[in-house]
């Protein structure tokens, strides 16, 4: 694991809120740093048109700046079953998709649900979600939900 020795202090901005970090940092520490929740990621806001960097929650060294912006509220726009939803998650588990679809999941032994997806980011570009796992999201990406009564 490496070590990051500490240079100074800098006041950076996480979800709008004002932090001081020693820099360099690591990704793990910027999360913890902004209490950021395990099914959120945190990205780096950059100028002009160049696409935020998401900070990968590990001990990647991560140099910052005087006054460097970080968030985890981003909204993600997935179209499931056909219909526009929006989300503040960048994972979806298996349940949270389903009351996307239908708004309540029902229960029972006779109920299966099937959820298939793709346009997914490069780690998970298209496959299926089942029970008990979770799904990174990107924007523009494809859920197709079933529901199918055995009886």
């Amino acid at each position: 694991m490496n070590e990051v020795p500490k240079r100074h202090e800098v006041r950076i901005h996480i979800d709008r809120e004002e932090y001081m970090s020693p820099d360099p940092t690591t990704g793990k520490a910027l999360y913890e740093l902004g209490h950021i929740g395990e099914r959120k990621d945190l990205y780096r806001e950059r100028q002009g048109d160049r696409e935020d960097e998401l900070v990968p929650r590990d001990h990647t060294i991560i140099d910052l700046k005087q006054n460097d912006h970080f968030y985890s509220q981003k909204t993600v726009h997935i179209v499931v079953n056909g219909e526009q939803k929006e989300t503040s998650e960048t994972r979806l588990s298996f349940e949270e998709v389903i009351i996307l679809t239908f708004g309540s999941i029902q229960q029972g032994p006779l109920i299966l649900y099937t959820i298939v997806y793709r346009k997914g980011p490069p780690q998970n570009p298209k496959g299926s979600l089942t029970k008990g796992e979770t799904v990174r999201v990107k924007n523009g990406m494809i859920f197709d939900v079933t529901a199918t009564d055995r009886s």
